[in-house]
């Protein structure tokens, strides 16, 4: 479980938190009672507790069997069709887990239209044995629809009549592009369900057929997510002191979040977390702008300006407790023999603690969120953890926390710009724009 540690927020934000707890409380409610904006796209709150089983045992068959097919599984998505599930699979196995892991190597396609980048992963299916899985509700969405296009030509030049025993498909139930190529190709398909929004999706077939193909146990992660959710219901739980924290943080000037570890395995964690709320909270001109930086890698880098730049910053630092493994830097004679003795964790644990009271003393106040490990169970935690004190950030906004409006803007654009048929007079415009 995630703890929020408030010691390193200074006295002003603590007294702002105290007088807007009673705007936390109601967030809450609305969150609660699915009377708010969005209330439509509230089935993510039920999901640990109340997962179709069947579809659940279905994922975990599929897994077993793409394991035993594949030696590469690519996972085609953008958005929450994606992120969610890598944040998982790197936070629980590793940054270097397609090396260590007995399972297939795990790639993903879809969230760019990079031609480089598609061309890099296709060479490296064309020499092993793959299986794919797309993950669209509509199945029109540009950037994986380009990658499917292309895996899915490569799965039946390599295995003809059998290349359809390869692809998995994640999308809606009964309507849409996708599922309707889905149904006449025969294709075994999940379902993206209709009240959970994309960001949202990591604990459906979206996040937990990929997780599952990794390797990790999804029923602990469900576990964790639902005692997460037990655990974060009403008012004065940790979810909401986080997201009240975030709003203190606001009213006190700041207007970037940087989302901090010390563990390269959350660096995707961190990206999904910028989705979350970035989609969640950034509408009608208002919100936190959710960053994120790896410690202490970045302190070489981005280090200077949160230590000596504008206040406009503060951070949010997720510590885990506990690593997976240790290393005894043993007795040596070099430039570094003070550190004689010690394990690499400690001096993990020092980078952060020193960092932390440097920032603070820089007026970059710190809100640390602890969880004492990387493992399904505590991931699932998390998972369940951010998403629940989004939805009350959002509420406390005054905001729709399950919309993106702002991103059907460069989607149109882009479909003018690409022929798509419906948007020539705007093509026609954008065209003019651009050739002045």
């Amino acid at each position: 479980m995630i703890k929020t540690d408030l010691s390193f927020i200074g006295d002003e934000a603590k007294k702002l938190m105290d007088a807007h707890r009673a705007e936390a409380d109601a967030a809450v409610a609305l969150l609660e009672s699915g009377s708010g904006r969005g209330s439509d796209f509230l089935g993510w709150q039920a999901l640990p507790f109340d997962y179709d089983r069947d579809e659940l045992s279905r994922i975990k068959s599929a897994a077993e069997r793409i394991r035993k097919q594949a030696e590469v599984f690519v996972v085609i998505g953008i958005g929450g069709s994606y992120l969610g599930a890598r944040a998982v699979i790197e936070a629980i196995k590793g940054t270097y887990h397609n090396e260590l892991s007995d399972g297939p190597k795990i790639y993903f396609a879809g969230n760019s239209v990079s031609a480089d980048a598609l061309g890099e992963l296709l060479a490296i299916c064309r020499e092993k044995n793959f299986c794919i899985n797309v993950i669209s509700k509509s199945g029109t969405t540009t950037e994986p629809g380009v990658a499917f296009r292309a895996f899915s030509r490569l799965l039946t030049e390599k295995y003809g009549d059998g290349a359809d025993e390869r692809v998995y498909v994640t999308t809606d139930k009964s309507r849409g592009a996708l599922k309707a190529l889905t149904d006449r190709k025969g294709w075994e398909s999940f379902v993206v369900p209709d009240d959970v929004g994309g960001r949202f999706s990591v604990l459906t077939a979206v996040g937990l057929l990929p997780i599952a193909v990794a390797g990790c146990d999804v029923d602990a992660l469900l576990k964790g997510a639902a005692d997460s959710a037990s655990a974060q219901k009403g008012t004065g739980t940790q979810a909401e002191e986080y997201a009240l924290a975030r709003y203190a943080m606001l009213r006190a000037g700041k207007s970037v979040e940087i989302m901090v570890s010390y563990e390269p395995r959350l660096t995707m964690f961190a990206e999904w977390f910028k989705q979350l709320y970035g989609e969640s909270e950034g509408k009608e001109g208002k919100g936190l702008f959710p960053a994120a930086c790896a410690f202490s890698t970045d302190l070489h880098s981005m280090g200077q300006y949160i230590q000596d730049g504008q206040r406009i910053m503060f951070e949010t630092v997720l510590s885990v407790e506990n690593s997976a493994t240790d290393y005894d830097l043993g007795e040596d004679d070099d430039g570094i023999a003070f550190l004689n003795g010690q394990k690499v964790s400690f001096v993990n644990r020092m980078a952060q603690q020193g960092t932390i009271l440097a920032h603070c003393d820089g007026g970059v106040p710190n809100v640390v969120l602890r969880v004492e490990r990387l493992d399904e169970y505590n991931v699932g935690a998390m998972i369940y953890f951010f998403e629940k004190a989004c939805g009350i950030s959002a509420y406390m906004l005054g905001v729709n926390p399950f919309d993106q409006p702002g991103v059907e803007s460069y989607k149109k654009n882009m479909f003018a710009l690409l022929g798509k048929p419906g948007f020539e007079e705007l093509r026609e415009d954008l065209n003019k724009r651009l050739r002045n």
